[in-house]
């Protein structure tokens, strides 16, 4: 669900006035690296902006969780309910153009990105999927070769591969008919995921670490 989450905001923060991906810092970093070449100081201001956000908002996943390892606790429901308080605080400065909007949408992804970056040893990420397509590429690589691969961590990297996909598939579908208030929906799935974790966390107490 995180994973689709991700998905629909990167495709909500392109399709948005400034046509500009959120979530993968790879090129944001690129297009920043030339506008400094090119001396174009507002390509620098609006790229460097995105790249800060994105490593504010996993500064601050890292302050509230302290933990890059998923080990269940109360700290994951505050980031989830800030990450959602971020995403709705978004939407009305995108729908003014404003680009404090797409900031505030890159640092609730990278708030969300830090929260489990790993998770039964495999290397999680829940909003850009580079990493994830190297890694299914190596293991089916060394797979051919005979090498025998974890199928847990396979299936689990195909599972976010797909979250991410169906969900720029889904905000995709939605833009046309309702704009940038679709990332409204991912606003809420956030916040719907919070209380589904804090359900669960007093049904299962004894799974939950004290932190």
């Amino acid at each position: 669900m995180l994973s689709f989450i991700g998905g629909m905001v990167n495709a909500g923060g392109y399709l948005s006035f400034n046509h500009e991906a959120v979530t993968h810092m790879t090129g944001t970093t690129t297009l920043l690296g030339i506008g400094l070449a090119n001396a174009d100081a507002r390509e620098v201001f609006k790229f460097g902006g995105v790249a800060l956000a994105f490593l504010f908002g996993a500064a601050l996943g890292g302050f509230i969780v302290r933990d890059g390892a998923l080990r269940l606790g109360r700290r994951y429901g505050v980031a989830l309910s800030v990450e959602s308080a971020m995403l709705f605080a978004a939407v009305p400065l995108v729908l003014r153009e404003h680009m404090s909007g797409l900031w505030l949408l890159a640092a609730a992804c990278g708030l969300q990105n830090a929260m489990a970056s790993t998770y039964s040893g495999a290397v999680v990420r829940t909003t850009h999927v580079s990493g994830l397509y190297t890694d299914l590429g190596m293991f089916f690589g060394q797979w051919l070769r005979g090498v025998p691969q974890d199928a847990r961590r396979v299936r689990l990297y195909v599972a976010l591969v797909l979250g991410f996909f169906t969900g720029s598939v889904a905000d995709a579908l939605l833009f046309p008919r309702m704009g940038e208030y679709s990332l409204l929906f991912p606003a809420a799935l956030t916040g719907l995921v919070g209380i589904a974790y804090t359900i669960y966390r007093h049904r299962h107490p004894a799974a939950m670490e004290t932190n």
